[in-house]
This record gives C-alpha cells, sequence and structure tokens, in this order.
C-alpha cells in the first residue's frame, strides 16, 4: 500500500519527488537487508545447535507383566539438566512443585487403597489385603480425594488420614505388590516425609522436586551443553520432551524432520512390550532415517531390586530368558540379555541403508546427578566423533 501511494503521489508532482521515492526504496532495501543477515545469523547460530528428541513410554491401564521400572519420568529428566547444565529453580518454580508433590502423595494412597481391594477379590489369601473398618472409611475419603483433579494441600489432619492408612498391614502388604500396580517410585519417599510436607511454609527442596511426577503434555523444550554454561568445546544441543502414546505422535512426529538424535527412555511400569512397539515405530519413521539413538536403561538401581523378586521370563519379549544363579551376577546378565533385545530390535526395525546410525544404549540412574552429567557428556563426545568421522 505504501509503495502505491509514492506513484501516486509523484504522477504530475515537481522534481523533487523522485528523489523522496528513492530516499523510500534506499530505507526499504536497508530493512529488507538487516531482515536478510538476521535470518543468516539465525541459521548459522541453529546450525551449531544439535536437536535431540526425548521419547517416554506412558500408559495408564494395568497390565499384569513383568514391572521393568528401568527409567524415570521425562520430566525429571528436563529438571536434571536444569539442575546441572543451567542455573537451577528459583524459591518461586521450587514452590510451584508443592502441589504436585502433595497430588502425588494422594495419587500413591489411591493407588495402593484400590489395588488393595482388587487384591483381595482375585488373591487365595484375600484376608492380608483387607483393611480395618476405620481405615476403610479413611480410605474411601481418601481415595475420592485422588480421584479429583484439584487436590488439596496437605495438612495435619490428612496426614494423619494418609499415614494410618499406609500404615495399616494390607496397605503395606499391596505395596509390596508393586510390580503388578503403578505404585509410583516416589511413594515410600513422599510416606516418610509426610510432616515436612505438609508444613505451612513448606518450599520443595530439590530432592523433592525430583522425586515429583508429573505427565508432559504436548511438547516442550530445553537448550543446555553438557560442559555446562561456558560452552567452551562442547556442543550445544536443544532437548525436546515429547508425549509417547499412540494418540500424542501425530501431534509431534512432523515436527521433527531433521535433528540429530532421539534420547528414548523407556518408563515400563509393567509396559515393555509397549515400549518394544513405541521404539518400533519410531525406527521405521521416514523422517529418522538419519537420526542417532541413545537408549537410556534408566533406574537401574531399581531394577537390581525386582529382579530378584520377579523372573524376567514373566514378561513376553523376555520369555526366552534363561537365569544363571541370584546375586549381582544374575542382575548383570539380565541387564545384558535386555540389552540384547534392543540391539536386536533396532537392527531388525532398521533398513540396510540404516543401520549405520549411531546407537547407543546407556544404563543409569536418573536422580544420581554425577552419573546423569557423566552420561550427557559421553553423548557429546560420542555425537562430536560420529560428526567428524572419527
Amino acid at each position: 500500500m505504501s509503495v502505491l501511494t509514492c506513484v501516486i503521489e509523484s504522477m504530475g508532482s515537481s522534481c523533487s519527488r523522485p528523489h523522496s521515492l528513492n530516499e523510500a526504496e534506499a530505507a526499504e532495501n536497508a530493512r529488507s537487508a538487516d531482515i536478510d543477515r538476521q535470518i543468516l545469523q539465525q541459521t548459522k547460530a541453529e546450525q551449531h545447535i544439535h536437536k535431540l528428541l526425548l521419547l517416554v513410554c506412558w500408559l495408564n491401564q494395568k497390565s499384569y507383566l513383568y514391572s521393568f521400572s528401568l527409567v524415570n519420568c521425562l520430566c525429571v529428566s528436563f529438571r536434571l539438566i536444569k539442575l546441572i547444565f543451567q542455573t537451577g529453580f528459583d524459591e518461586g518454580e521450587l514452590r510451584s512443585y508443592t502441589s504436585v508433590i502433595h497430588a502425588n502423595v494422594y495419587q500413591t494412597i489411591k493407588i495402593l487403597y484400590d489395588g488393595a481391594k482388587e487384591l483381595a477379590q482375585v488373591e487365595s489369601d484375600s484376608s492380608k489385603y483387607v483393611l480395618s473398618p476405620d481405615n476403610q472409611e479413611i480410605g474411601e475419603k481418601l481415595s475420592e480425594i485422588g480421584a479429583k483433579l484439584d487436590y488439596p494441600l496437605l495438612n495435619k489432619e490428612l496426614v494423619q488420614d494418609v499415614r494410618k492408612l499406609w500404615q495399616d498391614p494390607a496397605i503395606q502388604e499391596t505395596y509390596s505388590r508393586g510390580s503388578i500396580l503403578q505404585v509410583p517410585d516416589c511413594a515410600r519417599y513422599f510416606m516418610s516425609n509426610l510432616d515436612r510436607l505438609a508444613e505451612v511454609d513448606y518450599v520443595p527442596p530439590k530432592e523433592d522436586m525430583l522425586y515429583a511426577r508429573v505427565q508432559t503434555n504436548g511438547a516442550v523444550e530445553v537448550q543446555f551443553s553438557p560442559l555446562g554454561e561456558s560452552k567452551i568445546g562442547g556442543e550445544v544441543y536443544r532437548l525436546y520432551d515429547v508425549g509417547g502414546q499412540r494418540n500424542d505422535r501425530r501431534k509431534w512426529i512432523h515436527l521433527f524432520e531433521v535433528y540429530d538424535q532421539m534420547l528414548f527412555e523407556d518408563e515400563t511400569k509393567n509396559r515393555m512390550m509397549e515400549t518394544k512397539g513405541l521404539f518400533d515405530w519410531v525406527l521405521k519413521q521416514r523422517c529418522f532415517e538419519k537420526t542417532s539413538f541413545m537408549l537410556f536403561l534408566n533406574k537401574f538401581d531399581i531394577f537390581e531390586r525386582k529382579i530378584q523378586k520377579v523372573p524376567l521370563s514373566v514378561c513376553e519379549w523376555f520369555k526366552d530368558y534363561q537365569p544363571t544363579v541370584p546375586g549381582k551376577q544374575e542382575v548383570e546378565h539380565a541387564y545384558e540379555f535386555v540389552k540384547k533385545k534392543f540391539e536386536e530390535l533396532y537392527f531388525q526395525s532398521s533398513k540396510p541403508d540404516r543401520v549405520d546410525r549411531v546407537f547407543k544404549i546407556y544404563r543409569t540412574t536418573a536422580l544420581d546427578q554425577k552419573l546423569v552429567k557423566k552420561t550427557f557428556k559421553l553423548i557429546d563426545e560420542s555425537m562430536r566423533r560420529s560428526r567428524e568421522g572419527t
């Protein structure tokens, strides 16, 4: 519209008009050149940022397959990255986790109470899962709270109810059967700190914040360098956290036509077959044909405990597993078996022209900051060597 106005005004006017027009054109050209420079600078800057896609398998339905909890939820990874590689969390950000932590307490107690009722109906020794009449009443009250989306903050009265129900032998027996229930890994930690969580001036310390469970919805991102804020000598990464459920995939798959690497976490609370399916699906996507894959087998500490109680062969995918001897040797044997299964799946699901993609498996413990930092440094070194062809 401004160009048209200039043309109309120049018709039949004095000889000074073309000079004004030239000035306007020059200014417009300067602005255009400035925009081009900004785009070029941004493009060059983006070339030095390597994109990572972090996936997790979230499920809601119950499953009586093997409880193989090797990893933490994605948001813990994001929180750790902010703590380790960025400036951490201020008091306001920490306070925002208060309601999340209190919700985790209610959700946990509801899962245990509902689980006790279900086990009392299906187990032969049902009496172990029957609560006292008083605790049944408390359980109904807390279960109703746990079913809501808007949870009340914990107070002394509610803490007394939660603790009383938690200490009931039937609930403890149910908790011991966590391998067939979706009991959050934060359960015992938060139940052991109820009084502190309910303090009026409670501000979650970083350990509480890391234990809190929040499901990722949509796509969020964080940018960091494994070598810290200085970024000297290291790569800069932009990590995307997206939903991993089937109905979430169409929301993000088109966003990642070009990026460098996938970090694949398997949140497998009795969900290993779903994890296998998701990993297989991702490997076959055309937009990932040149993408490197890093598989985090996380929460290894929990795996060490659970492998002693539940045979790995309970999972359909691992039915050919042959145990060795109890103890640490069995843990390592089981881990190597699972690792090999994912390696086989990778090569089976990759076309011949894609098998040269970088694929590495890392064993981690999500809340171990030193181990997470070390792991990301290893990834950084691995990816740099890959790009340099060494």
